[in-house]
């Protein structure tokens, strides 16, 4: 047999799904940026969206209580749509933090946000159907292929921090059955402004006046698993508050992964219409994606000491905002100082947004950086810098702008890194 058709034969004992699956662009690069660590050579890697628990560990109290809960032998199977108490203390979490007023029975606790969208997907959209998400955004271009639905990418724009309007969306809502909506945005670490939300919610609105009762609405998935983080005079806004209509057509992301410095602990939630949040219920009951029964329960336990919560957050999100103002504060000053990078000022989550528009220059040996996967190569080698490309979250290839992660970065690190940044930008020409 041949070799191309071997290779056939070995597509075939896939499904086209899994065989045309594109893989995380973001491991990919952590993969080089791993080896080189591994060669000895000191990389100061913000490519992550996680946190290093040496600088950031979670709550000692949750700490704790996962512990205890342990010790008390909570080891067996959680209820399916999450432990009864923790659903209520999410409900009173949001009534009391963002004024939701939701029941435990229209919350669904999940292992993480991440099969709470994948459950969005597959339980409101039937394969071919189309959904319609900015970009740069988080793997929704990945959901789309999972779920085999037509993803509508709409390119975004600096000017608006990268946030989409109502008129970037609307040309596309006739043909979609969902809008996927992140809010503070992952990889900008940017928000919605409330007029900006607004908008978006009145054009779904009177889209689904248009529809009829008899037809399949326009839903909004809401992705706002860092809303507690925010920082200054930042304000997070949500459909529901704004338009209290929007609520039959809005499912929300939420959980502890974020803000609570909680990724590896995996308790994520969503809410929405009791319909919808029943049946993506039973979706991930067969797939078995609960938060495991321990962490619920402390979880629980965590969210009723609002002491210990405020305390946390409060010193949390200064060391955030510490870190992501370091960086911009570097950035603001390496422009003014004539090279060509940029910042975005930052507003909410663990990222920063920035950019290096150094295509078509030479470096010191005289190679030219012809294309932005070079910029980001010279980055990486020279400055030693790893930060990812808004390419990786479906912005076009030639984007100049990245993503820099603060969640493993020490504040005596941020004067090293524009030490050997302001080197290398110096000798490009």
């Amino acid at each position: 047999m041949s070799e191309s058709a071997l290779v056939q034969s070995d597509q075939h004992m896939v499904s086209e799904m899994a065989e045309t699956l594109i893989g995380s662009e973001i491991i990919k690069l952590a993969a080089e940026i791993n080896e080189k660590i591994r060669n000895g050579e000191r990389i100061y890697n913000y490519t992550i969206g996680d946190f290093d628990p040496k600088i950031f560990p979670i709550p000692v109290e949750l700490n704790d209580a996962i512990i205890k809960a342990y010790e008390n032998r909570h080891t067996n199977y959680p209820a399916a749509n999450g432990m009864l108490d923790l659903r209520k203390e999410v409900s009173e979490f949001l009534k009391e933090r963002q004024g939701l007023e939701y029941s435990a029975d229209e919350i669904l606790i999940s292992g993480g946000a991440r099969p709470l969208i994948y459950a969005t997907y597959i339980t409101l959209l039937n394969p071919g159907e189309s959904v319609i998400f900015p970009v740069p955004s988080w793997n929704n271009n990945h959901y789309c292929h999972l779920s085999r639905v037509k993803p509508i990418f709409v390119e975004t724009r600096p000017e608006n921090n990268f946030m989409p309007s109502a008129d970037d969306l609307r040309p596309h809502i006739k043909e979609a059955t969902m809008i996927a909506l992140c809010s503070p945005l992952n990889p900008t670490g940017t928000v919605f402004g409330e007029g900006q939300l607004a908008e978006i919610c009145d054009m779904i609105i009177a889209e689904n006046k248009r529809r009829g009762s008899g037809a399949k609405p326009l839903y909004l998935m809401y992705d706002q698993i860092y809303w507690v983080l925010t920082y200054g005079q930042t304000e997070h806004y949500d459909p529901i508050s704004l338009r209290p209509e929007m609520r039959e057509y809005t499912i929300f992301i939420d959980g502890i992964s974020k803000s609570l410095a909680a990724t590896g602990v995996r308790v994520g939630w969503s809410f929405g219409p009791r319909a919808i949040i029943d049946k993506m219920k039973a979706i991930l009951s067969h797939v078995g994606a609960w938060a495991p029964k321990a962490e619920q329960i402390a979880t629980a336990d965590y969210l009723k000491n609002k002491t210990a919560l405020n305390n946390f957050l409060g010193q949390f999100k200064q060391a955030i905002d510490e870190r992501l103002h370091g960086f911009y504060d570097g950035f603001v000053e390496l422009k003014e100082a004539g090279y060509n990078v940029d910042a975005i000022s930052p507003q909410a989550a663990i990222y920063l947004t920035i950019n290096f528009d150094l295509k078509g220059k030479k470096n010191a040996s005289g190679k030219v950086l012809s294309t932005q996967k070079d910029v980001t190569q010279y980055i990486l080698d020279e400055a030693k810098l790893a930060v990812v490309p808004f390419s990786a979250f479906g912005s076009s290839d030639d984007s100049p702008w990245y993503r820099l992660s603060v969640g493993t970065c020490t504040m005596e690190e941020i004067p090293e890194v524009f030490i050997k940044l302001k080197k290398v930008l110096s000798e490009l020409s």
